[in-house]
């Protein structure tokens, strides 16, 4: 893919989040895709982003910073949220909290094949 239909694929895959529209996750992330060196499919992929709507009934993903150098997309994504009970071991417990999480994808074939996420954990506890 191009530079372009990269970032636009890349919007799109964030918007389908944001929609929580799970059918059509596949579109953007392959069926092999691995999250933090971990394959997890797609299936269960799916099943963590529900997760995290779950556990955040408010979630929104806002994109503060793109790079794209095929096949590779750099993001820095902020979150304004109000999670319910524990998030990622803080027990926030519906206090709105304000975080940031930096993750880098891998593109083949026009999907999303490897996710690196690093999510600012320690500014959540900060907040608490």
């Amino acid at each position: 893919m191009e530079r372009d239909e990269l970032v636009a694929a890349y919007r799109g895959y964030i918007a389908c989040l944001n929609r929580q529209d799970w059918d059509e996750l596949g579109r953007y992330v392959g069926e092999e895709v691995r999250y933090n060196g971990e394959r997890v499919g797609l299936a269960g992929y799916r099943s963590m982003l529900e997760g995290d709507f779950r556990a955040i009934p408010d979630l929104r993903f806002h994109i503060e910073l793109l790079v794209c150098d095929p096949p590779h997309v750099a993001s820095r994504l902020a979150f304004d949220c109000t999670p319910v009970g524990v998030l990622f071991g803080v027990p926030v417990n519906g206090r709105r909290v304000r975080f940031e999480e930096n993750v880098f994808y891998e593109f083949r074939e026009g999907r999303i094949a490897s996710v690196l996420s690093i999510i600012d954990k320690a500014a959540i506890a900060a907040q608490i």
